[in-house]
């Protein structure tokens, strides 16, 4: 299945652009984790749907948590982490405020959430594109 049809499957069911995230990149190690997931989703909709930060900017940040972040007691965090999620968060303002006047929900809808449809699910490809594109970059997974 294609990248773009299962992130509409995903939102058909329910999920928002952080959580979509999330799931896919659960399923490129090939597991599931509901609570994790669960987890993500206050960041759906700007931050609670308030409008603010958007989740594919926040849910990106997660991503590469995921992949990068410490997660136990003995492990440590990536040494290119901060700098992983730095470059994404440049690239994503720079985008998001060349297309849209700014990052948060309320720029990119243009507080119309007819816009939804029409921007989020590129947005969210986009996002998902380049934090996969920074980690095989820094050599945190391979492509």
């Amino acid at each position: 299945m294609e990248l773009f049809d299962r992130m509409l499957e995903l939102s058909g069911q329910g999920f928002y652009c952080a959580q979509i995230l999330m799931i896919l990149a659960l399923e490129s190690e090939g597991k599931e984790a509901p609570d994790l997931v669960r987890a993500v989703s206050g960041l759906n909709g700007g931050l609670g749907f308030s409008g603010n930060v958007c989740g594919a900017l926040t849910g990106g940040c997660c991503l590469l948590g995921y992949f990068c972040g410490k997660g136990e007691a003995e492990e440590m965090e990536a040494p290119e982490a901060s700098r992983v999620i730095g470059e994404f968060v440049e690239w994503f303002r720079a985008f998001a405020e060349e297309s849209y006047g700014g990052f948060d929900c309320n720029h990119i809808l243009e507080n119309d959430p007819s816009n939804k449809m029409r921007r989020c699910p590129e947005i969210v490809e986009g996002v998902f594109g380049k934090c996969m594109e920074l980690l095989s970059e820094h050599g945190l997974v391979t492509p």
